[in-house]
């Protein structure tokens, strides 16, 4: 991905999740993950796909069990 493209990115998911915190950075090792982060809490990796021409991008966000909040037991 170019920076053109991350930071295209980048505004649509700012956009639509209506954050202005979300950040995409250019990794700083070729053929490392592009990194998504909401201020400082690191949130997923970026994906770019081409196919017959189209392109694009998967955010891939892994949600640990150990973060989820406890919830009452339904009744």
């Amino acid at each position: 991905m170019n920076t053109s493209e991350i930071a295209r990115v980048e505004a649509y998911l700012s956009a639509t999740f209506g954050n202005d915190r979300i950040r995409i950075e250019m990794p700083k090792k070729r053929g490392a993950p592009v990194e998504v982060t909401i201020g400082e809490e690191f949130i997923g990796v970026l994906h770019r796909d081409e196919e017959e021409g189209e392109v694009s991008y998967s955010l891939l966000m892994t949600i640990l069990e150990e973060d989820l909040p406890t919830l009452a037991k339904d009744k």
